[in-house]
């Protein structure tokens, strides 16, 4: 699997692309995606939402199962795009879920870059 050197993983299988003026954009990583199958649904946060690192902001729905969207960082949600049909073509890509403004741009430090995250998921390169 190829992983982008862009973004940043959480151990709970989401991803962030840092953004400029302190936003980021969160989406499910690939091995997330193949492990879910086919995206159905995503209930996520609405604008405004404040998200804490580590809880529960969402759920994502296949024909296999539904799965908690586990906060990587804590932020403010300016968007929520359930796109399912990006989510399934391009999940690490134009299938973003969040868009969100940083409250703690430091939490970025303490996710794993895309080889560490390729070895927490028992992946050789």
């Amino acid at each position: 699997m190829k992983l982008s050197s862009e973004i940043l993983f959480h151990r709970e299988h989401l991803w962030v692309r840092p953004l400029d003026g302190g936003e980021a954009l969160i989406g499910v990583s690939v091995h997330a995606a193949v492990q879910l199958g086919e995206v159905a649904f995503v209930d996520g946060p609405e604008p405004g939402f404040e998200m804490r690192q580590g809880v529960a902001c969402g759920a994502i729905e296949s024909g296999k199962v539904v799965s908690d969207l586990i906060a990587p960082v804590c932020g403010t949600v300016l968007a929520c795009r359930a796109d399912v049909a990006e989510i399934n073509r391009d999940p690490e890509g134009e299938g973003w879920i969040l868009r969100l403004r940083l409250a703690r741009p430091e939490q970025l430090t303490g996710l794993l870059s895309a080889e560490q995250y390729r070895l927490a998921i028992g992946e050789a390169r």
